[in-house]
């Protein structure tokens, strides 16, 4: 569990002990990554590397600098407003066009509607300018029940095939603002 501490620009992390009778379920092989008791959730590989940055939270596949891939994400509380018609695609188009890196190629805009959010991401690959090889970013907008994220993951096109599962279990995973009465059991306010 991780939560943003209010007024400050850093994060408390809290591991805190199962209840027997919890609630929390992951994939095999996967943990459950919870911010901000239900902002945002999803679930990422049970043995990544978890880092905290000031406004954003990285998991890698093992420790800086011996990473191959980077997943962070970072979100915000939006005001009461209604977002259906806010134009998340665009935003997202607007996000890769201003990307500086050495871009390739570029996918297409997936569009994925859930019962309380709205998902858009895409995927293009870029040459990095310091290893000076080819290498992928999906970048991730969602939107729903007041909170916005934004979720990246940058990796080698030769881990494509062991990296973008990951991805697909993040995406089909991620939960926006089902907010946690008690981390210890994982019941989700109101009962």
């Amino acid at each position: 569990m991780a939560k943003r501490d209010k007024g400050k620009p850093k994060w408390i992390r809290e591991v805190l002990e199962l209840k027997p009778d919890h609630h929390w379920q992951a994939s095999p092989g996967c943990k459950v990554f919870v911010a901000d008791r239900g902002a945002v959730r999803f679930e990422v590989p049970g043995d990544w590397y978890f880092e905290p940055a000031t406004k954003s939270f990285r998991f890698c596949d093992c420790k800086p600098p011996d990473d191959n891939c980077c997943l962070e994400g970072s979100y915000n509380r939006l005001p009461l407003a209604d977002w259906s018609l806010f134009p998340l695609a665009k935003l997202l188009k607007d996000v890769v066009e201003r990307d500086k890196r050495d871009i390739l190629e570029r996918g297409e805009i997936v569009t994925v509607k859930r019962q309380t959010a709205r998902i858009v991401w895409t995927e293009f690959k870029f040459m990095d300018s310091n290893e000076h090889r080819e290498a992928y970013s999906r970048i991730c907008i969602g939107l729903g029940s007041g909170i916005q994220c934004l979720i990246t993951f940058d990796y080698w096109v030769e881990d494509a095939p062991r990296l973008i599962p990951v991805w697909d279990n993040v995406m089909r995973s991620l939960t926006l603002g089902l907010y946690i009465r008690d981390p210890s059991t994982g019941v989700a306010f109101p009962d």
